[in-house]
């Protein structure tokens, strides 16, 4: 019977690890945007209200929405993830479910609240004065902040686990601050929060940037570019930060997950770093190799050891040292070119008072958006992948938290046939908002507040 019990779970693995990374791909896009739209649109109607912008507040009408569309959506794909925290991984909830349920919990709240003033938000607009309609829509981007950093209390919790005490493999006490704010938290809340906002930003201004590409050279082109671009470029810089510290951190907390990012076999001081390359067979084919650079970035010094993967046995590295190392660089290397692209832009507007008039600097702006996701989903793969076998760092593996039932490799199947119809219907509805937007330029009322405030935003009033 232990075999027997033994060879389904391993299995079901692979499928039941693939239904998850396939979901959470997909969701992990969508809840970005339930974190950072919400604060781009105040942004928007913000500058709208204090500067007496009708094309601010235009735009600001029109992106509430998209969010509430976005909102949606993500409430469905979010609640099949839900659902899959017990299906596929009923060992982890079944072991862990009295440490995680707090977070899980505060998620909930926080969702609750967005949802419901984001529908206040929304009927609101033709019903509330100005800054009463503007302050309903401050409780919508706090709670996708606090949200997400509940959500991402768990994953941080499952890379480094504390904050409860277990006797006969039973939790029997939890401290719910150490839960929540565990040795990963001030590192993974801030990269991940800011990721959302350089996801949203950069794909905000990749529609705008495309269509000024397409000959739409107005100033309500050039607005919602700026107001995405500006913050996600802002912000780019703290995240390289962010990152960089927390890649330190990574080494000291998982080693073996830090030895596969850099491509260290071997314990060793004077630790070259790798760009690129692919590693088979005990070998690095291709890369560009800079020796101790890897040391200095650690501990600042050459003579920094740097724990390589060598230090625990097979069974307990993570598989495919050569994606996990890749997605490393991907995410490192698409950072950097969209801290490039904002420094130009800061720097063409330093001299000239103007955006970059060259076509480059608009094509990378198109495309920025699609280089935030990528660059965001391979940081979760170096997260995820990086982290197996366990799923609860050092207490419990993959394998003994997967399901035994079978069926995981059809349920993966309808997954993604599904969730491809769902992004393809939500594409097709947001296309759909924007070709009735063009339509109706002219007729659409720039400031749809109540009747008291029906002028207020009105150019020369």
């Amino acid at each position: 019977m232990t075999l027997l019990a033994a060879a389904q779970v391993s299995s079901e693995v692979v499928p039941a690890r693939a239904q998850m990374a396939t979901t959470l791909g997909f969701h992990i896009i969508l809840a970005c945007l339930g974190i950072a739209l919400p604060t781009i649109v105040l942004l928007a109607e913000f500058i709208g209200l204090r500067r007496h912008d009708e094309t601010a507040m235009r735009l600001a009408r029109r992106w509430s929405v998209a969010m509430a569309v976005l909102v949606a959506v993500g409430a469905v794909t979010g609640t099949v993830l839900s659902f899959e925290m017990g299906l596929l991984w009923p060992g982890l909830m079944r072991r862990y479910g009295a440490v995680l349920g707090l977070p899980f919990g505060v998620e909930g709240l926080f969702f609750f609240l967005e949802a419901i003033f984001t529908a206040i938000y929304l009927y609101g607009w033709r019903r509330l004065s100005g800054w009463t309609h503007f302050a309903t829509g401050i409780p919508i981007a706090l709670s996708g902040i606090f949200g997400a950093m509940s959500v991402v209390a768990v994953n941080s919790w499952m890379n480094q686990p504390g904050g409860f005490t277990e006797r006969g493999g039973q939790i029997t006490s939890v401290d719910p601050w150490q839960v929540f704010f565990n040795h990963a938290a001030p590192y993974e809340m801030p990269h991940m929060i800011l990721a959302a906002y350089m996801v949203t930003g950069f794909l905000v201004a990749g529609v705008y940037a495309a269509g000024i590409l397409r000959g739409r050279r107005d100033r309500y082109h050039y607005t919602g570019f700026a107001l995405g671009f500006v913050p996600a470029a802002v912000l780019t810089p703290f995240q390289i930060f962010v990152g960089d510290t927390a890649a330190r951190a990574i080494a000291q907390d998982q080693p073996v997950k830090f030895a596969s990012m850099e491509y260290v076999a071997h314990t060793s001081t004077n630790v070259p770093e790798w760009f690129g390359g692919f590693f088979s067979g005990g070998h690095i084919y291709g890369g560009l190799k800079i020796p101790g650079l890897d040391s200095i970035l650690v501990g600042f010094g050459p003579g920094t050891k740097v724990i390589g993967w060598d230090s625990v046995p097979a069974a307990d590295r993570p598989p495919a040292a050569w994606l996990i190392h890749l997605c490393f660089d991907v995410m490192v290397g698409l950072g950097t070119l969209l801290l490039l692209a904002g420094l130009w832009a800061a720097s063409t507007w330093w001299r000239h008072r103007r955006l970059p008039p060259q076509r480059l600097f608009w094509m990378a702006g198109a495309v920025s958006g699609l280089a935030a996701i990528v660059a965001m989903e391979s940081g979760w793969v170096v997260t995820e992948v990086g982290r197996q076998p366990w799923v609860v760092y050092r207490l419990q593996t993959t394998a003994a938290a997967t399901t035994t039932n079978g069926g995981a490799i059809t349920s993966l199947s309808v997954v993604i046939v599904l969730y491809a119809l769902l992004g393809t219907a939500t594409i097709l509805i947001l296309r759909m908002l924007s070709r009735r937007w063009r339509r109706s330029d002219r007729e659409e009322v720039a400031v749809p507040y109540g009747p008291q405030d029906r002028l207020v935003g009105q150019v020369g009033t």
